[in-house]
C-alpha cells in the first residue's frame, strides 16, 4: 500500500528521499529556492512543484494541485538558520523564524493524519524573543525570554488544533548514517497515538552488541567503491591550505603548536567553545562530522582526509547518502547549500517508518494512548563523541564511551516545556 505525502521546504529532497524509501509517494513539493527547484525538476520531472514561499501557499491550493482530499503525511523542516547554535540566534524575530508557524498553519488547513517536522538541536533552547539587555528592559512577557519557550509555544499550538506531538532529539549516526548529525524531530498525529521512534541500531559501545557506527571511509573511502559523480570543490585559500597541511588525518587546530594556533586563528583562539571544526581534517576511521554548507571556511573546515582540499559536492552528497545519480543543479555554492541544509536520507526514512506505524494503528482502529492532545519528549543518545583529540601536536584518546552521560531520557505528557 502506497501512502501519499506533501513536502514543504523541500530543498534538494533529502527528507523526501528518506520518506520515499519508507514506502510513501510524494504528491507535491513546495520550494522557493530556484536552484533547489531545478534539482527537484531534474530528478523528479513529473512531480508537481509549487514555486513560492510556504507563507504564500494555502491548503486549498495544495489540495487542488494534488487532487488529494485526505493527506497521509505532511513533512518538512522550516529553515533552521534562525534557530541554529551556529547562526545568530535571532529566533522568531528573524523572518525565517516565522515560517515555523506557516508550517503549523498548513497542518491546520490540510489536516494530515500525521506530520513530521525536522529542525536543528538549537530549537530546543530557543526563546520566543532573544534574551538580551534590550529585551529585558522592554515591556515583554518574561516567559517569552525563557529557554525553550519557542518550542513550547509551537507544541502548544499543535495541541490546540488537535494534534498529539512527540518530540525526539536524535543523531543520524545511531541509525547507520556515516555522519554525526543531531536533529530534533517532531511527529504529530490527530488520533492520540504515541510515536515509537526506534532506539539506536548502530553503536560503538561493546555492551550494546550492535553493528559499529558507519564511518566516512564506508561512505567515500578507498574500500567503498565510491566514484565521485560531482568532483566540484569550494577549495581553501592558499593561506588556509598552508595551515591545514600541518594537521594530520582526524586532527584540528589542536594538532598545531600553540604559537601556530594563535597565529592562524587570531581572536578565535581565545573563545571558550565552538572551535572543534577549526582547521579540521576528516578521518576515514570515524563518522563524518555534520556536513556544512561552507566546507572551506576555517571555522567549519571539512578537509579531505588524504588530499589537501575541501570535500567535493559528490563526497558531501554521499555522506548525506543521496543516490550517486542525484543530479544537483546550480553553482557549486548553491549545490553545497542544498546538501548542507538537507536531512540525512537515512534519518528521514527512520522518521517516516515511525509515521507509518502510526498510520497502521489508525487503519486498524487501535485504541489511542492519549485521550486528548498531549506531548512527550525523548532524547535518544543524541550527543556522540568519537574523535581523537589533539593538543600541541600530540594525539591522545578521546571519550571512549561515545555518549555524554544521561543523554537517553524521556518525559511524558508535558512534563517538559511547561
Amino acid at each position: 500500500m502506497t501512502r501519499n505525502f506533501v513536502s514543504l521546504f523541500s530543498g534538494a529532497m533529502g527528507l523526501d528521499l528518506g520518506i520515499e524509501q519508507a514506502g510513501f509517494e510524494a504528491a507535491v513539493c513546495v520550494e522557493i529556492d530556484k536552484a533547489a527547484i531545478k534539482t527537484i525538476k531534474k530528478n523528479r520531472p513529473n512531480l508537481p512543484v509549487i514555486e513560492k514561499s510556504v507563507a504564500e501557499v494555502s491548503g486549498d491550493e495544495v489540495k487542488n494541485i494534488t487532487g488529494i482530499d485526505e493527506i497521509d503525511l505532511l513533512a518538512g523542516g522550516p529553515p533552521c538558520q534562525a534557530f541554529s547554535v551556529f547562526g545568530n540566534r535571532l529566533g522568531i524575530e528573524d523572518a525565517r523564524g516565522q515560517l515555523i508557524f506557516e508550517y503549523l498553519r498548513l497542518v491546520e488547513e490540510l489536516k494530515p493524519k500525521v506530520f513530521i517536522m525536522e529542525n536543528v538541536r538549537g530549537l530546543m533552547s530557543m526563546s520566543i524573543v532573544p534574551n538580551s539587555k534590550k529585551t529585558k528592559e522592554s515591556d515583554i512577557d518574561p516567559s517569552y525570554l525563557e529557554k525553550g519557550s519557542l518550542l513550547n509555544k509551537v507544541i502548544n499550538d499543535f495541541n490546540e488544533i488537535g494534534y498529539h506531538v512527540d518530540c525526539f532529539v536524535v543523531n543520524s549516526a545511531n541509525y547507520g548514517a556515516p555522519q554525526i548529525r543531531e536533529r530534533v524531530i517532531l511527529i504529530g498525529n490527530r488520533y492520540g497515538h504515541k510515536a515509537d521512534f526506534p532506539q539506536p541500531t548502530f553503536s560503538n559501545r561493546p555492551e550494546d552488541n550492535l553493528p559499529p557506527f558507519k564511518t566516512l571511509g564506508d561512505a567515500i573511502g578507498p574500500g567503498s567503491n565510491f566514484i565521485d559523480p560531482c568532483p566540484e570543490v569550494m577549495n581553501f585559500s592558499p593561506r588556509k591550505l598552508k595551515y591545514l597541511a600541518l594537521v594530520p588525518e582526524g586532527g584540528n587546530w589542536r594538532s598545531m603548536p600553540e604559537d601556530i594556533q594563535k597565529e592562524s586563528m587570531g581572536k578565535s583562539w581565545y573563545l571558550k567553545g565552538g572551535r572543534s571544526a577549526y582547521w579540521r581534517k576528516l578521518s576515514y576511521a570515524f563518522p563524518s562530522p555534520t556536513v556544512v554548507t561552507m566546507p572551506n571556511h576555517a571555522g567549519t573546515s571539512m578537509c579531505h582526509p588524504k588530499e589537501l582540499r575541501a570535500i567535493s559536492v559528490g563526497e558531501a552528497a554521499a555522506i548525506q547518502e543521496f543516490p550517486l545519480n542525484w543530479d544537483f543543479q546550480g553553482t557549486t555554492t548553491q549545490k553545497f547549500r542544498q546538501i548542507g541544509n538537507a536531512v540525512p536520507i537515512r534519518l528521514g526514512k527512520v522518521a517516516a517508518e515511525t509515521a507509518k506505524r502510526i498510520l497502521e494503528k489508525i487503519e486498524q482502529s487501535v485504541p489511542p494512548e492519549f485521550t486528548h492532545p498531549s506531548r512527550t519528549e525523548e532524547h535518544i543518545r543524541p550527543h556522540i563523541r568519537t574523535r581523537t583529540f589533539f593538543k600541541n601536536g600530540k594525539a591522545f584518546n578521546g571519550d571512549t564511551s561515545y555518549y555524554q552521560a544521561e543523554e537517553s531520557k524521556s518525559s511524558e505528557q508535558g512534563e517538559l516545556f511547561s
